[in-house]
């Protein structure tokens, strides 16, 4: 699919992975799905439309790795037959991002807190050695509760690094509870402009938003790196998982996949056909 068909049909795309995450899950019988369904508009807007070959994605909430593993199959990078073992003994493709073998997934993720400085890391590398790249990570909201992250934060404000883009998928929803009662509110744009980020506030399910956001603050050669503060639901396209702590954790049994998947299709892609 190309950059244009995505511009053209974001919702075509949004469905289209939507299901494909959903099945993956499915044949695994694993969980973190409302994680998937909650950055995978943030990611068809990052991969598909604004990261170039030099740039670099750090996928830090690993748990999200579904969705990614879905993006990378359909740019060409993931074959079929590797999809397939999504999850099976041997497979390339874990629960969590696992590196060495794919491009689009240059490091482990997943222990949370991580995925920041290292995009941090390759943001300065670019800016030492005068490379035009952008260094992209998307984080949880609960993720902003990590000392690593702010560490690097304020590394990258210290050094200036306006190539780095720091996605924050808040759905309102960690581990156990929500974000805003476990340790407080650390993924409000107040905290991350006090610091010194250029942050932006978006709905993290418009994909062409998105993407115009990114392209404007490529901009912005101002020397203070990016913080974008997308707005989610957890489990977004499926009514049963949509906002619900459980659908971090839960798999779903063939009743709820077929209830899933038949959501999914008639809320993104038969509202095409009947455009």
């Amino acid at each position: 699919m190309t950059a244009n068909e995505v511009i053209n049909e974001p919702r075509q795309i949004s469905g289209e992975l939507r299901l494909k995450i959903l099945g993956l899950y499915n044949q695994a019988n694993a969980g973190h799905i409302g994680c998937s369904l909650s950055c995978i508009d943030l990611m068809i807007a990052i991969l598909f439309l604004n990261k170039s070959e030099e740039d670099t994605f750090i996928l830090s909430k690993g748990h999200a790795a579904a969705a990614l593993y879905a993006c990378l199959n359909v740019l060409g990078e993931i074959t079929d037959e590797d999809l397939a073992t999504y999850y099976l003994d041997g497979t390339t493709l874990p629960a969590h991002p696992a590196p060495g073998q794919y491009k689009g997934i240059p490091f482990a993720t997943g222990s949370l807190g991580h995925g920041l400085p290292i995009a941090t890391g390759i943001a300065h590398a670019a800016k030492i050695s005068d490379e035009e790249s952008y260094s992209f990570a998307l984080l949880s909201d609960g993720e902003t509760n990590e000392g690593t992250t702010w560490e690097a934060a304020h590394y990258a404000i210290q050094n200036q690094l306006d190539n780095l883009f720091m996605f924050v998928d808040k759905n309102g929803l960690q581990g156990f509870g929500a974000t805003d009662k476990v340790l407080g509110e650390t993924a409000s744009p107040e905290k991350w402009r006090a610091i010194g980020f250029e942050t932006v506030e978006i709905d993290g399910h418009d994909i062409l938003t998105i993407h115009q956001t990114i392209t404007e603050l490529k901009t912005h050669k101002n020397g203070l790196p990016k913080a974008i503060i997308a707005h989610t639901v957890k489990g977004k396209g499926v009514s049963y998982m949509e906002n619900k702590l459980e659908w971090h954790y839960l798999p779903m049994n063939a009743e709820l996949y077929q209830q899933a998947a038949q959501e999914v299709t008639e809320r993104y892609l038969n509202e095409l056909t009947n455009a």
